[in-house]
């Protein structure tokens, strides 16, 4: 592994690549760190440190992770990439039930670009709502438990906030497609997981004051439980990466056709059906629907919203049940939505294609539409244990939220499933240019 890393600086096109990568993703950290005009960010940051120690994280600490950090300063880019993520999900979700853009997504890198286009349009207008909801609600001294967070209220406050909002958003947005062109691996991706890897540094800080030898009596965290963190945080890795990679491959033989002189046709390959196709979507689906309702709630001075805030609050029976049910419908809507096995079926039959002893047309998606309901549910089955896993964590090691966070949950999935898609494309660099990969044998698959 370390020669084929020492190769990768050996290649001019891929070094450069990976150079302008690191300084794309500094350049984004830095961004993390210019606050909004007229915000008080030591208030700001004590809200967000009860809001964690009280209830174990909540829909602010959601936002606050994938925007790594920058919401609890309420920096520039306190939006993170999100509003462009919930752009792109909308429509790909209008694609598939649109007549006109489904036929627009078929036109080829035409019709990709026309869409790409209507996804950033709605990233502004997503980023200008969500900025605008963000200043009122750091208007309100209540919302804060009395902390005051805005030095001077008004509409120039919220005028502000939302240029440099939506600025910030568009301006990370920029950055995520720079990589992908100009970089190593997926852009929008890779913002992500910079953000969820900086939080690193304060979890390992927070995890020596507990083990701190200096201070017996705050000593929470004994030297053997170190140990057992340590075995599960390699089990878990190992888990969601055989999970990640995993698939089912359906056999395709293709009939053999004579055209004049030419055979076409005749050769087999398969059809990889993933186990996990929702990914990290699914996730913050459920955890969006559920924590919304109760984080609003809780900021409402009325003993029935209050209980309804705690009923849906991480701890609660209730909360693990819709979380749990959310998870498994969000993954078998989504791989419903990106996988059609009639669309499939249809292709296969019109270029000669064919399972073997299944008839092609109906049958074949038939079949199709019941091995990916099967092979779902065992996605979706694993990705409930580990988006659930690090609340049990927390509460059977007794440690910080944020040191359970990277023992499951939605940050060790887009970690994961983001180094495999970068190592895959360096390794493949690698291996064009007659250099070793890095596995000697085998090879790394993406999740795509």
């Amino acid at each position: 592994m370390l020669s084929a890393l020492a190769n990768s600086f050996r290649i001019p096109d891929l070094k450069k690549r990976i150079l302008i990568t690191l300084a794309l993703i500094v350049v984004y950290r830095l961004g993390c760190f210019i606050p909004i005009p007229g915000i008080n960010t030591h208030a700001l940051a004590e809200f967000f440190n009860r809001l964690t120690t009280g209830r174990g994280g909540t829909l602010f600490g959601i936002m606050n992770m994938f925007s790594g950090g920058a919401m609890e300063r309420a920096t520039l880019m306190a939006l993170g990439i999100m509003p462009y993520i919930s752009s792109s999900i909308i429509m790909q979700l209008l694609t598939a039930v649109i007549p006109a853009l489904e036929k627009l997504a078929k036109e080829g890198k035409a019709g990709y670009h026309k869409i790409n286009q209507y996804t950033r349009y709605g990233t502004v207008a997503l980023c200008l709502i969500q900025s605008y909801f963000i200043a009122v609600w750091l208007e309100s001294p209540v919302r804060f438990q009395g902390l005051n967070i805005v030095t001077f209220p008004g509409w120039g406050f919220r005028f502000v906030t939302m240029v440099t909002l939506t600025c910030g958003a568009v301006f990370l947005m920029w950055l995520g497609e720079q990589i992908q062109e100009r970089g190593i691996g997926q852009g929008i991706s890779l913002i992500i997981t910079a953000g969820i890897i900086s939080r690193i540094p304060t979890a390992m800080y927070e995890l020596f004051v507990l083990l701190s030898p200096s201070n017996p009596g705050l000593r929470q965290i004994q030297p053997l439980t170190l140990l057992v963190m340590l075995f599960l945080l390699f089990g878990v890795i190992f888990a969601v990466t055989m999970i990640t990679q995993g698939q089912r491959k359906i056999p395709v033989q293709y009939a053999r056709r004579v055209v004049g002189r030419r055979v076409y046709g005749g050769q087999s390959t398969y059809i990889p059906l993933r186990v996990d196709t929702s990914g990290v979507i699914a996730i913050i689906f459920a955890q969006s629907i559920i924590l919304f309702p109760a984080t609003m709630a809780s900021f409402i001075p009325n003993p029935a919203f209050q209980r309804f805030a705690a009923a849906l609050t991480r701890g609660s029976p209730v909360y693990y049940i819709l979380y749990g049910v959310l998870i498994v419908f969000f993954c078998y809507f989504y791989t419903a939505i990106v996988f059609n096995p009639i669309d499939v079926a249809e292709n296969m039959k019109k270029y000669g294609g064919f399972i073997p002893g299944i008839r092609p047309g109906n049958p074949t998606a038939t079949f199709l539409d019941f091995v990916l309901t099967r092979i779902t549910l065992a996605g979706a089955l694993f990705v409930c244990i580990i988006a659930v896993s690090p609340d049990f964590i927390m509460a059977w090691l007794k440690v910080p939220y944020l040191v359970a966070s990277f023992f499951g949950g939605t940050g060790i999935l887009i970690i994961v499933g983001v180094v495999l898609d970068t190592v895959k494309q360096i390794e493949s660099h690698l291996i064009m240019r007659h250099y070793e990969g890095f596995l000697k044998s085998g090879k790394i698959r993406g999740r795509r």
